[in-house]
């Protein structure tokens, strides 16, 4: 193995945090000064906490290593909901979360999760699987950046809508006081700094990881469902337990579901649609980390629903759904 490999692959590592959890600071100053909706600028703010991810992935795809770049984003899915909802919790004893923001965000992040399985099953082929995907994410974007009652849709609905935005949006703009002082061009400029940062260190660790791991015969899935997507994820998880002590469930539970939307269409419906992801390459492994981001959206969503919240019990078991996965994935791989 390259001396080089272990110093980049920290170096980037280091660099990435940092500079995504400046990213994510600026980008949440830009929303607030253009007057965007909390839910809104959640998501803004999942984005650029993702950037990590997508680089790892982006770059992975562009070599033509698509088990390392699939498994990342996947990968990543699956880390999150364990350690943004599990780990969270666990360090809270408990986060309570009101069942409209279950509902309304679980089924957005299951319905992308079906559409993630569809893709790297090459069941309705690339353009397919994005449109579906299209079908599921517009409306939700809609949902979270126009009032309800702008949208299409019965006055029963558009109430319901109406309170499970309101409940997100009263914890989400708690959780992150309003930032006050850099003026938006100063916000939009160090936004760009850090976003560059956060491509170039990503796009470093990918390549430190891409030659490492084969070098200590680790598989390329495992690699970037273990390695990458552990490390690129941190910033959301450091994130998460802090919303989780502080009590703010619905931001938390938001957080880590639409990280992982943004994880499946950005970072793996764009690229097939393009022709930039060769699904015919893909193993099992991948397959199997689809699934297992899928399972544990279910598994998420339904102890959040039945038990109000998540307590320690539920958290516990979606950390030990996690390393289950892991042994599946390292025997499989």
């Amino acid at each position: 193995m390259p001396g080089w490999v272990v110093p980049a692959f920290v170096a980037g590592a280091v660099v990435t945090l940092v500079a995504s959890a400046r990213l994510v600071r600026a980008l949440e100053e830009i929303g607030a000064h253009l007057g965007l909706t909390e839910v809104l600028v959640g998501l803004l703010a999942a984005l650029a906490a993702d950037a990590p991810e997508l680089t790892s992935a982006v770059a992975a795809q562009l070599e033509g290593k698509h088990e390392i770049g699939v498994g990342v984003l996947f990968g990543s899915n699956v880390f999150n909901i364990a350690a943004l909802l599990g780990l969270g919790s666990l360090v809270a004893g408990r986060v309570v979360l009101h069942r409209r923001v279950v509902v309304l965000e679980g089924v957005a992040g299951l319905g992308v999760a079906g559409c993630g399985i569809v893709l790297v099953t090459d069941s309705l082929g690339p353009v397919g699987a994005a449109l579906v995907t299209s079908a599921v994410f517009v409306p939700y974007l809609a949902v979270s950046a126009l009032p309800p009652s702008r949208l299409p849709l019965p006055r029963a609905a558009q109430r319901w809508l109406r309170e499970a935005v309101k409940e997100e949006s009263e914890e989400v703009s708690q959780a992150e006081p309003p930032p006050a002082g850099p003026r938006l061009r100063s916000s939009a400029s160090t936004a760009t700094v850090a976003l560059v940062s956060v491509v170039v260190a990503s796009a470093v660790m990918e390549q430190a990881a891409s030659v490492g791991g084969p070098d200590l015969g680790v598989p390329e899935v495992v690699v970037g469902a273990v390695v990458l997507a552990a490390v690129t994820s941190l910033p959301n998880a450091v994130a998460a337990v802090y919303l989780a002590r502080q009590g703010k469930g619905a931001a938390m539970f938001s957080e880590a579901l639409n990280s992982n939307t943004i994880n499946v269409v950005g970072g793996l419906m764009l690229p097939a649609a393009l022709g930039g992801l060769a699904l015919g390459n893909l193993g099992r492994g991948s397959v199997f980390t689809g699934a297992a981001y899928a399972g544990m959206t279910v598994l998420a969503g339904g102890l959040a629903f039945a038990g109000r919240g998540v307590n320690r019990t539920a958290a516990g078991a979606l950390v030990a759904a996690y390393m289950g996965f892991l042994v599946t994935l390292v025997a499989i791989a």
